[in-house]
């Protein structure tokens, strides 16, 4: 990697930076950018540095070593509110991450977003302020409702805030004309609820995130398998002979998974990491918790091989593997699991014609790779007994992300890697109940079954037709067909696509409501009228009037367990998430027959409800008790296929072309270490080498030259959408960085911005956002 210190250049972008003051103002000094070689361990001593320097920023000294004792344990503690990966079976006791800890800190900071904060600044210029100085200012103490005329937000009972949002629900000439949007912080209760309360409302418009990161993975599930879900749990992590990683930054989107790398390593499986950029993850590892490690700096390696494939060039490469394993079964039967395939799957016969007639040719130039190389990754396949097959956005983000996904499946059953110990599919779900908001209910498109069963126990008649995903809703803001906007959580100005254009959609709704735990960029982008509701974190005590409450929460390998927060609330004045629905709901539908005040005063009664309700719920309240709670049936897992054939099925996808045209590029955009989803802790990247720059874009040494472009110097990026339509990004830095031709990557949210309204994968609607085609020129400024 090419090394670039900006000491040597003009720096022009604004760090969101650690040293912005309080009262939120902004950073007060601009540090230099620069771009140094990544060459330690992931996780190690350099994690542990950046969490106690985390810990001091927040003032956490104390709370912050409490509050890590407690996180993720089987009893008595909460779950991370940061990534999904599943608890440590073993009893672990120190089963944390660096990126959780900052997650944690961040929500426990002692520092106040109160009334004083919004007097002293209007809305106009709270929204020029950065995406860090806003949430820096700390967490929300009481609710706010927006004053146009002052152009401020001001205090407002939760009794006025509940009948304001009644009262515009209820104008409403049809329930469609509303959106309530649901982001993977929501437990499974409230989660449950929310969604009674629009289904009872009438309506199944009900976006989630879940719409713009694993909606391919489902649909893809769901097609060959008949379940949404990956089948694979964390002790086929521990079994597995080989893994393979695909699409996967594990270091900071899933840091728990290092440990599972690291014992999968020294036991002698073989683990392949497919991304076009080889990631910290992908190399060495020192886990914090391995203290002897840890003090001989000792470092377990987490791969044995790295291919870099172009990106959106993942199912040609699990095409050429699938090729490999059907030719060498014509001189090694064995290399084939016919009993599996001729007793459990459909459509072999087809699939297998057509990776006969797929040219290596063609396989190694939509790839990105050498024949060679695929051959390396089908040899670690065949050879393997118990293959387990991982991903996560860098596999769904695409216009063909179900084909791809299916794809994997397609390999999967070639030699039976299902339904036994060691093996199967497993996406890795980025946020820590994303999965549980799906099973208990957050789906714009219900099946009948579940509609009929909600119906039978709830006693409501739900809303029938398909609802509007994240794409939809946005459109409906834009053609004034969707009025109004409820956010449980997350940060879908920044989130969505096209920021500009999803500005403009929120600003065109009669009422915005936000649920939120600190400020953000959503706030300040809002409808003509508009509330900010804060809740309770996951981390704080929820006192109800039947005593203190927990939450359950689903991991991505399907075990639902309780949470249970230990701190003090950050203001008398918040609520937690099911009271605030609950609220709504009242205020929403006075004459609704669900009882939503039982439900609140002990969340036993929702629980009581969702094992009547949802599958695999059975006995709720007792079995979620249990130590790690309990695992969701998977009826795949027990070659049980809830397909239409009954069998698992083989996709024959045709083969895309993922090669870029004449002189474009395909930009993925991506977080940096120091950022959870839109929220920016600072701007560096460790693992990356980067620091004190985001606004930036990295490319292959190669198409830089060709371009005119040197490292550290600034280009423009204009990304052409589906539609013909152009975006443009100017004065961003381009740094050299390893990964194949053909291929650059930025930072979300900011980068968001080239994805136009168009630009959504046509097999899941998905936003795609690591398959942007770009062009990159020196820039003008």
């Amino acid at each position: 990697m090419t090394t670039y210190d900006a000491d040597k250049a003009v720096a022009e972008n604004e760090p969101h930076g650690a040293e912005t003051p309080a009262g939120g103002e902004g950073p007060t000094t601009e540090k230099q950018p620069s771009q140094r070689a990544y060459h330690h361990p992931a996780a190690g001593w350099g994690a542990a540095k950046s969490v106690t320097h985390v810990l001091l920023r927040e003032h956490a000294l104390i709370e912050g070593p409490r509050a890590i004792f407690k996180m993720n344990h089987e009893s008595g503690g909460f779950d991370c509110p940061g990534c999904a990966w599943p608890d440590d079976t073993k009893g672990l006791k120190l089963d944390i991450c660096e990126n959780g800890i900052k997650h944690v800190t961040w929500e426990m900071t002692p520092k106040r977003a109160g009334r004083e904060l919004f007097a002293a600044h209007s809305v106009s210029e709270l929204a020029t302020w950065t995406d860090f100085a806003l949430e820096d200012t700390g967490r929300l103490t009481e609710p706010l409702v927006y004053n146009e005329e002052t152009d401020h937000y001001e205090p407002i009972t939760w009794k006025a805030a509940f009948e304001l949002v009644g009262s515009e629900l209820r104008a409403l000439d049809d329930p469609n004309e509303a959106a309530f949007y649901t982001s993977g912080r929501l437990g499974n209760e409230a989660t449950f609820l929310y969604q009674l309360m629009a289904r009872e409302y009438g309506t199944n418009n009900l976006p989630d995130c879940s719409n713009m990161c694993h909606e391919a993975s489902g649909r893809a599930l769901q097609a060959s398998l008949g379940t949404g879900k990956g089948t694979a749990d964390l002790a086929d992590w521990e079994s597995a002979d080989a893994l393979f990683i695909m699409g996967v930054n594990a270091a900071s989107n899933a840091p728990r998974m290092l440990t599972a790398l690291a014992e999968a390593y020294r036991r002698g499986a073989q683990i392949v990491h497919v991304n076009p950029l080889i990631e910290a993850a992908a190399t060495r590892t020192i886990v914090p918790h391995e203290f002897v490690d840890m003090a001989l700096f000792k470092s377990t390696r987490t791969s044995t091989l790295n291919l870099q494939v172009r990106a959106g060039g993942d199912m040609a490469l699990l095409r050429g593997m699938a090729k490999a394993v059907i030719e060498e079964s014509a001189s090694d039967p064995k290399a084939l699991d016919r009993e599996f395939i001729d007793r459990h799957t459909q459509g072999f016969e087809e699939y297998r014609a057509l990776c006969e007639a797929t040219p290596w040719q063609e396989l190694e130039r939509q790839s990105g790779l050498t024949r060679a190389d695929i051959l390396k990754a089908a040899d670690v396949y065949s050879r393997s007994d118990r293959t387990l097959i991982s991903w996560c956005l860098g596999v769904s983000q695409h216009e063909h992300g179900v084909d791809t996904v299916r794809e994997i499946v397609n390999l999967l059953l070639l030699r039976g890697n299902l339904g036994r110990e060691g093996a199967g599919p497993s996406p890795v779900r980025g946020h820590s109940n994303v999965q549980g908001n799906r099973t208990c209910g957050i789906d714009h498109r219900p099946t009948p079954e579940f509609l009929d069963r909600l119906a039978d126990v709830c006693g409501i008649d739900p809303a029938r037709a398909h609802g509007l995903d994240t794409v939809g809703v946005v459109e409906g803001m834009h053609r004034g067909t969707v009025k109004v906007f409820v956010g449980m959580g997350g940060n879908f100005a920044m989130a969505a696509p096209d920021t500009t254009y999803t500005a403009e959609g929120l600003r065109r709704c009669a009422l915005t409501v936000q649920v939120s735990t600190k400020l953000n960029r959503s706030h300040v982008i809002h409808g003509r009228k508009a509330l900010i509701l804060p809740c309770l974190g996951r981390t704080e005590k929820d006192h109800q009037r039947r005593g203190p409450q927990a939450t359950s929460v689903e991991d991505s390998m399907s075990m639902v367990h309780l949470s249970l927060g230990m701190k003090r609330p950050a203001s008398p004045h918040l609520l937690s998430e099911p009271a605030i629905i609950a609220g709504m709901a009242r205020a929403t539908l006075p004459d609704s027959a669900v009882p939503w005040e039982q439900y609140i005063e002990d969340y036993d009664r929702i629980r009581d409800t969702m094992a009547q309700v949802l599958d695999g719920f059975e006995d709720f309240n007792r079995r979620v008790r249990l130590p790690l709670g309990f695992r969701i049936k998977q009826p795949a897992r027990e070659l049980v296929f809830l397909t239409p054939s009954g069998r698992a099925e083989f996709s024959a996808a045709v083969l895309p072309d993922v090669v870029p045209k004449d002189d474009m590029l395909v930009l993925q955009t991506m977080r940096s270490h120091d950022q959870w989803n839109t929220t920016i802790y600072s701007d560096d990247d460790r693992y990356r080498g980067i620091k004190n720059l985001r606004t930036l874009v990295l490319m292959n040494r190669a198409d830089m030259r060709s371009r005119g472009i040197t490292p550290g110097s600034l280009v423009d990026i204009t990304a052409t959408s589906k539609d013909g339509s152009k975006r443009s990004l100017t004065g961003y830095r381009a740094l050299s960085y390893d990964m194949p031709r053909g291929c650059a990557a930025g930072y979300m949210p900011e980068m968001n911005a080239l994805i136009g309204a168009a630009d959504y994968s046509t097999q899941s609607d998905q936003p795609l956002m690591k398959n942007v085609n770009v062009r990159v020129v020196p820039s003008r400024r």
